[in-house]
């Protein structure tokens, strides 16, 4: 029974899911799990608080500046003690307005407070007509919150309320579970004397003030990798070249362009770092002498380009290791296993995860990846395509088991 023995915080807002919610409460109960409810004003008008208190066993809150002595909460920090108690905060059925709320840090009752102070993971599990759900303005605001570590649970398709047909159904309490015990399983405080430190996205050379040398690195796999670890109660520092994705919450973000920026912002922060997991594509070369203004476009001219190679971040912690675990990424078109072995001894890693074009042609911002880890003694394993989140997982429990060999 996973769940037996976490405290689970159910928040519940206006929509005729609300119904659905109690027979979720129940569920988790009899999985063994704590569970407290906290509902807005909308969602009393679809289900009473007296059948949460009932099926929980615990008091329902829903105002924030009610005294709340039943179940011990100081009314000062009502929303400090209930979002530090839960192991994981599940919005179901979320609202537009309430996802709308949290995306842009608004917090004007006692869930939106909550949420914005759980330091846990958080689950939104949107139900609403497909028009609302379809609607661009939420579709951002969902994934923005993706992008920050918010975990969104995608709706059902089927009849809606309204009268028509669609996504945005409440998915039924057996899916529920499954997505709350696969979260759970990857949010154990397991990693909290690791102090990890995580590279993402693509760097960018310089060939005028304009244009400059990079690749499609999107930054999602590094991004994930940090959000997993933060989660899993590790000191994260990400060292992030370009990308437009938010930081993941509860994670400490310092931005990069160039490879030699990222050489130094790595080589200053990996002296404190317990295991270091180089996720970015750091770019090979650079330009020679980058012009310092933009350069025109002549007729018939062809301006050369001259490339050097760009210092080896990864070689470099390969020989200051110091006990450090060291973990590398290759990205391959051919002879992939080949190549990343190589890689790996070469560089003095303890585990290569190999992306390959030719099995995953549409890794680059993709939310999925399909990888291959690859150990020291050469033993592979090779993983099916899975949530960018559950790979970084993943990798997280080698790094845990190479931890403790040491």
């Amino acid at each position: 029974m996973p769940l037996r023995g976490t405290h689970i915080l159910v928040g519940v807002t206006g929509g005729i899911a609300a119904y659905k919610v109690g027979y979720f409460v129940r569920e988790l109960v009899r999985a063994g799990a704590q569970v407290r409810v906290v509902m807005t004003e909308a969602a009393a008008r679809f289900v009473t608080p007296l059948t949460f208190s009932s099926l929980s066993k615990h008091p329902v809150a829903m105002d924030l500046w009610a005294s709340d002595q039943a179940s011990g909460a100081r009314l000062t920090a009502r929303h400090i003690d209930l979002a530090t108690w839960a192991d994981l905060l599940v919005i179901a059925p979320a609202s537009a307005n309430t996802i709308a709320k949290i995306a842009h840090g608004r917090s004007d009752n006692l869930l939106t407070v909550v949420t914005l102070a759980c330091p846990r993971p958080v689950i939104l599990a949107p139900a609403m007509d497909a028009d609302m759900y379809l609607n661009s303005a939420t579709q951002r605001n969902l994934a923005l919150l993706q992008e920050r570590g918010y975990h969104i649970m995608p709706p059902a398709t089927g009849d809606l309320a309204s009268g028509l047909k669609g996504p945005g159904r409440l998915p039924e309490v057996e899916q529920l579970m499954a997505f709350v015990e696969r979260i759970i399983a990857g949010a154990q405080q397991d990693l909290k004397r690791l102090r990890l430190l995580v590279t993402a996205g693509p760097t960018y050379e310089a060939i005028d003030p304009v244009r400059f040398i990079g690749n499609r690195s999107s930054g999602k796999m590094g991004f994930a990798i940090a959000n997993a670890a933060a989660q899993r109660g590790a000191t994260v520092t990400l060292v992030a070249g370009p990308t437009h994705l938010e930081t993941p919450r509860n994670v400490r973000r310092i931005d990069v362009e160039s490879t030699e920026e990222m050489k130094r912002a790595v080589l200053k922060e990996a002296r404190r770092a317990t295991a270091v997991i180089m996720a970015a594509a750091v770019a090979d070369y650079r330009p020679v002498r980058p012009a310092p203004q933009k350069i025109k476009k002549r007729k018939g001219e062809v301006p050369a380009l001259t490339l050097r190679q760009t210092p080896d971040i990864l070689a470099t912690l390969g020989k200051q290791k110091r006990g450090k675990v060291l973990v590398g990424f290759a990205l391959e078109t051919e002879n992939g296993r080949a190549h990343a072995r190589e890689k790996l001894v070469e560089k003095n890693l303890d585990l290569i995860v190999l992306n390959s074009l030719a099995t995953h042609p549409g890794v680059f911002g993709s939310d999925t990846n399909r990888v291959t880890f690859i150990g020291r003694r050469g033993n592979a394993e090779e993983l099916p395509e899975l949530p960018k989140f559950d790979v970084a997982n993943r990798l997280l429990d080698r790094v845990h088991t190479l931890l403790k060999r040491r």
